[in-house]
């Protein structure tokens, strides 16, 4: 059995527009646009979506089913608002600086880092 995954998808519910479409939760071509799990973009079905008042949703993350795998995060940057983002949870975080993430981001947007130097100072000569 694997250990559970110390990244996690987070919501960032003040940048959220409570869309009724959200690329986050839905695939790219969804069947329907209902809670169907054929139309859902996360494969372990870790994001619960409610509706709030037509046409307004709000959609929670449950973390103890997200595996991390970022789909959720691609769709909703590439159409939506970004509010769903990846993020390390600390707690979980055994400190080898060699998760899935850090390893296959193609952006370098999280970078591995040596663990005996686990922060990278800002510098002039950097770019």
């Amino acid at each position: 059995m694997l250990a559970e995954s110390a990244v996690k998808c987070v919501h960032s519910y003040p940048v959220c527009g409570y869309c009724r479409i959200c690329f986050g939760y839905f695939g790219p071509e969804p069947a329907e646009i209902n809670e169907g799990a054929e139309n859902q973009l996360c494969p372990t079905g870790a994001i619960d979506r409610k509706l709030i008042e037509e046409p307004y949703y709000e959609y929670h993350i449950d973390e103890k089913l997200c595996n991390g795998c970022g789909k959720c995060v691609k769709g909703c940057n590439a159409f939506g608002n970004g509010s769903l983002h990846l993020q390390v949870r600390h707690d979980r975080c055994l400190n080898c600086n060699e998760c899935s993430i850090a390893a296959a981001c193609p952006s370098d947007a999280f970078r591995r880092v040596p663990a005996d130097q686990p922060y990278l100072l800002k510098r002039a000569d950097r770019r």
